[in-house]
């Protein structure tokens, strides 16, 4: 994540959370950066960050593609492991106490969500069928007043995958979310009120 869009996190999460004091929700954990951000937005408005991945590598960070980090890779299992690598980034920020990290796979850890929260950030797989689960899970627990993030969003094919602008368009479309602002690939919008259409849920 570039400087310019985690210091636009970082101020969309500190914003909310000294707002509404409702927890902050990151989907797609890897190895903490983002993490820390929210954390310390949190800690700041005395509330709480939970990130949430299954920590065994998207679609794009297995072996023979782009983002592929042997390094992270459990030896003794043959597949990746990023849960190390986060804890010790956390340990390092002096953050340990101010996040909560679950070890799943999203759509299931939305399932068994039950209250709301100030803010959503996706940032997890980015194949369609992951990114409309992601936002289809997480999407109706923001708060009225909440924030949905959503990273890696290209309007051009040619600059990268399509499934974030398409879960972004779909939160627009939706009436739900209004856009607040735009920060290279990341956006930031704000549930308005009201379920969302075509979820057949709402807060």
């Amino acid at each position: 994540m570039p400087v310019d869009e985690g210091l636009a996190l970082y101020a969309a999460a500190h914003e909310v959370a000294t707002a509404l004091r409702l927890p902050l929700v990151e989907v797609g954990t890897y190895c903490g950066r983002s993490t820390i951000l929210l954390a310390d937005a949190a800690r700041a408005a005395d509330t709480i960050a939970v990130t949430v991945d299954h920590h065994r590598g998207s679609e794009e960070q297995q072996p023979g593609w782009e983002y592929h980090d042997p390094e992270v890779v459990d030896p003794e299992v043959g597949r990746m492991d990023t849960l190390p690598t986060f804890r010790r980034t956390l340990h390092a920020a002096g953050l340990e106490d101010h996040v909560i990290a679950v070890v799943g796979r999203s759509p299931r850890v939305a399932a068994v969500w039950g209250r709301p929260v100030g803010l959503v950030f996706i940032d997890g797989g980015h194949t369609d069928e992951h990114a409309t689960a992601d936002y289809e899970g997480w999407a109706p627990h923001v708060a009225p007043g909440g924030l949905l993030v959503v990273h890696d969003v290209f309007p051009d094919p040619a600059d990268g995958g399509q499934a974030p602008y398409r879960i972004y368009r779909r939160a627009l479309e939706s009436g739900a979310f209004t856009e607040v602002s735009a920060t290279r690939s990341l956006r930031v919008l704000r549930r308005t009120g009201g379920p969302l259409e075509g979820d057949g849920t709402g807060v």
